[in-house]
């Protein structure tokens, strides 16, 4: 069985391809958390100038994604995710290090996250990736009780 081929670069997320993938991470979202708890940033704001949006191919089809919303001082990690077809080639964490590497070209110095509470996978993939609890951070509610907050401090290049 040959290995199969892997590339993550910086898309426009309003491309067909993705707006499916995103799609598909909304569905899912909306299974796991009432719509109060779910913090989907829009494709456009992604798409803007404060965001770098990447995609994960595998064997030419865009198959994971990720992004870094610079927010005035840190980063802040957006719409991480695989589909179910390409889970366990390692996508989410060559996501997570190709946004960590972004993140540092951009000067920033830390990076935070908001999960959720039902995602064992996504927490133990940010748990490897150095990230550790911290409180509420932008807008969110630090009473929302769906809401995991993680953040990383990154040593400069």
């Amino acid at each position: 069985m040959t290995a199969p081929q892997i590339s993550i670069e910086q898309v426009d997320p309003r491309i067909p391809p993705i707006v499916a993938l995103v799609a598909a991470l909304d569905s899912y979202m909306g299974e796991l958390y009432p719509a109060e708890s779910n913090h989907l940033t829009d494709l456009e704001t992604l798409a803007g100038p404060d965001a770098r949006f990447f995609a994960a191919r595998v064997d030419g089809e865009y198959r994971g994604c990720g992004a870094i919303l610079i927010c005035g001082g840190y980063g802040e990690i957006k719409r991480i995710y695989v589909a179910p077809e390409a889970r366990g080639l390692g996508l989410a964490g060559r996501m997570m290090r190709r946004l960590e590497d972004e993140a540092r070209v951009l000067g920033l110095p830390l990076l935070r996250i908001e999960t959720g509470i039902h995602q064992p996978d996504a927490l133990r993939l940010f748990e490897r990736a150095g990230f550790s609890k911290c409180g509420a951070f932008g807008d969110y509610s630090p009473d929302d009780p769906y809401s995991v907050f993680l953040e990383k401090q990154l040593a400069p290049q």
